[in-house]
């Protein structure tokens, strides 16, 4: 066999995995994750299910590599955008917040936030999967806290003491927002909370020339 033929379906083989993938987060954005499984993937992708089995194996691998691929492209939607905008400090924080609301808002997802949806499903059901989840949920939290640090650094924020405190409440009120515009079908509740987090950054001291984009 030579090594085109070998390459030619090395890349066949990626496609398929990628389109399977694309459906499997849309679904479980929607239905959760326990509603993956290889015959219906393989519906929705147009694929063979003894193919989307060879791929993936079984239901929690299929569950595992849709969460891997969910959380590479939240990075691409909201972390990456923000880390080659701005410089490290109260921009980047802002641009965070803003990329967040964008990205569940214009529904790169078509249950929102792929993450919120799947934390909820998840919260009792300890194992793979939640752990997968958990680790995906923290990377979030955990950049953005470090970013709120540098902030403080800078002292941009001088009345906070407490990164993960702030971090913790921005990352509930974007949760809130997302599932509230699911809900009632509005994109209100996400100018409620960019104001919100515009508001507490302001109360801690931040520039309001510097939040003004959550204001929009």
């Amino acid at each position: 066999m030579t090594q085109g033929v070998i390459d030619g379906r090395r890349a066949r083989g990626d496609e398929s995995r990628r389109a399977a993938l694309a459906h499997a987060m849309d679904l479980a954005s929607v239905e959760g994750l326990d509603g993956l499984s290889i015959a219906r993937i393989a519906d929705a992708a147009g694929q063979s299910k003894s193919g989307v089995a060879a791929l993936f194996g079984s239901k929690e691998r299929l569950q595992l590599a849709a969460i891997d691929a969910a959380q590479a492209l939240f990075t691409d939607e909201v972390i990456a955008p923000a880390r080659a905008a701005t410089e490290r400090g109260l921009e980047r924080v802002v641009a965070l917040v803003d990329g967040w609301i964008a990205y569940s808002e214009r529904r790169v997802f078509s249950g929102g936030c792929f993450f919120s949806a799947a934390s909820v499903e998840f919260d009792s059901k300890p194992g793979a999967v939640r752990d997968r989840v958990m680790a995906a949920l923290d990377a979030w939290e955990g950049y953005l806290t470090v970013s709120i640090g540098y902030a403080m650094e800078r002292g941009e924020l001088p009345g906070l003491t407490d990164a993960g405190q702030l971090a913790f409440e921005i990352t509930a009120l974007l949760d809130a927002a997302n599932t509230r515009s699911l809900l009632r079908e509005t994109d209100v509740p996400y100018r409620r909370a960019a104001v919100a987090v515009a508001d507490r950054l302001v109360a801690l001291g931040a520039a309001p020339a510097t939040v003004a984009p959550l204001r929009r």
